[in-house]
């Protein structure tokens, strides 16, 4: 065929979907799994539906993007939210992002972030740290990063937080004095707001429903349960490990590089840096109690708790139950009477040396025709959204 997709994800299936309105009929999508759907699947558990992969929701920002999802799934079958996020420091909760919002605290408590923003290194001109924990502290202030930022990214990346890079911390905003001190002053928050501010969720489904949808308008163009197990990018040939082959002019991957148990046509060296490409696994666990809590969903920095954050489903629909926590796959729980769902794949880690390995991997793969695309084809923590800018960006190149 013309095209062959890796992966059934959003990634794949906003990238097949785009063929097929172009009137492109000559490609296959292949799938290990029995559905379609990757992170954003749902389950259903009574009338409440879990998101397995973690939250999903669609941002407001990228008309783009919500203009072609609704093709699949009408706008009037979306609820359109204000974020409310929030941070549980055990004592206290106040709202997400915390920089804007320290005048929850006690006064005492917002003098001391204060003070410690005030002498923050970007702030008082020092040189920018290269070390990831020292720019954390550089960036945001001493206090922040000890009692959120590094405690939280621990929970969600692992101890050794020194092997990331800082390369991708740019979108972190300054913590800007002067809009902090005016937070304080009029009780409110100042400053620039994180993404998915506003967001649409559906009004009786899970996030896979999008999914769903998308893999129904090109059922014909889908194959489940087909694992992929070797690529030759001389050949652009793809076996899985049915045995079946599988060739096409052009591969479009958005799984997993480390997926490939046998890589044909690439040199040594490149082999060996997929090697190094690290991930975090994750574990979703579902509860079917609500709980007492109006926010969407809340982070938890606090390291005696295994769980690092808890999405609130009945505080999306009224008729929905319970809540889902999401947790490291190596933290320890100590609860094992609970409704589980592994992701092996779940966040791409930014370390120092991924961005020269995949621009490298990347680059030389568009040579053989082959195409990174996604979170896992381009080893990149973006979300659902973004992911499907992306593919749309990559079906009017190619």
């Amino acid at each position: 065929m013309k095209y062959l997709i890796l992966g059934a994800g959003i990634a794949g299936l906003t990238f097949a979907t785009q063929l097929k309105r172009r009137g492109e009929d000559s490609f296959i999508v292949l799938e290990k799994e029995n559905e379609a759907g990757g992170l954003c699947r749902t389950v259903y558990i009574g009338n409440t539906p879990v998101d397995i992969g973690g939250g999903h929701i669609l941002d407001v920002r990228h008309p783009n993007v919500t203009k072609y999802i609704f093709e699949f799934m009408p706008q009037s079958e979306f609820n359109h939210y204000v974020r409310d996020s929030r941070i549980d420091f055990g004592n206290i909760v106040v709202s997400h992002p915390l920089e804007s919002n320290i005048w929850q605290f006690p006064l005492e408590q917002q003098v001391e972030y204060l003070e410690s923003i005030a002498k923050a290194g970007c702030n008082i001109g020092e040189k920018m740290p290269e070390r990831f924990i020292d720019w954390i502290c550089w960036k945001l202030g001493d206090k922040i990063s000890d009692e959120y930022m590094i405690p939280y990214n621990k929970k969600m990346f692992g101890e050794n937080l020194n092997e990331l890079g800082t390369y991708w911390l740019e979108k972190l905003p300054k913590v800007n004095f002067r809009e902090t001190l005016l937070s304080c002053l009029t009780k409110k928050a100042h400053g620039k707001q994180p993404g998915h501010t506003e967001f649409f969720y559906p009004k009786k489904f899970g996030f896979g429903e999008i999914c769903r949808r998308m893999a129904e308008s090109i059922s014909s163009h889908i194959e489940y349960g087909k694992k992929i197990y070797k690529i030759d990018f001389n050949t652009k040939t793809v076996t899985t490990d049915d045995g079946g082959k599988y060739r096409a002019e052009k591969i479009i991957t958005t799984i997993p590089y480390r997926e490939f148990k046998d890589i044909e046509g690439m040199s040594e060296d490149l082999r060996d840096s997929i090697k190094s490409l690290k991930h975090t696994s994750i574990k979703v666990n579902y509860f079917p109690e609500n709980l007492d809590a109006k926010n969407h969903w809340t982070y938890f920095p606090n390291p005696a708790l295994a769980y690092h954050r808890i999405f609130y489903q009945h505080n999306l629909n009224v008729n929905w139950k319970g809540y889902w926590t999401e947790t490291r796959s190596d933290s320890i729980e100590s609860a094992d009477n609970l409704t589980k769902f592994f992701n092996e794949y779940a966040y791409p880690l930014n370390t120092i040396e991924k961005p020269q390995i995949m621009s490298k991997l990347l680059a030389w793969c568009r040579e053989k025709k082959v195409y990174g695309l996604g979170r896992w084809g381009e080893h990149n923590h973006y979300n659902a959204d973004l992911v499907v800018e992306l593919a749309m960006k990559l079906a009017e190149e190619i």
